[in-house]
């Protein structure tokens, strides 16, 4: 689902990973030395719950206006985006 719509031709991606009990993971897109897509992981990569979760990604809006903010729910903490993770 998509929770925050922000520039069609300028914004980042933000996603918010439900894994359905143990949390939720949140990452930031970002490129890897080599151009490649890559993720930051918010909280040192460790899960936060809904809440904490939910208000990472507030702030972030509001840093970032332009930022696409995506939520879905994977119980393995997938991301159909690929790329590594940082």
């Amino acid at each position: 689902m998509v929770i925050h719509k922000g520039d069609p031709d300028r914004g980042s991606l933000l996603l918010k990973i439900n894994l359905l009990g143990p949390g939720c993971q949140v990452l930031s897109q970002t490129r890897d030395i080599d151009g490649n897509l890559a993720w930051l992981a918010a909280n040192k990569g460790e899960l936060m719950d809904d809440y904490d979760a939910h208000e990472y990604v507030e702030r972030a809006v509001k840093r970032d206006p332009d930022l696409w903010v995506v939520e879905f729910e994977d119980k393995n903490g997938v991301n159909p985006f690929g790329g590594e993770i940082l």
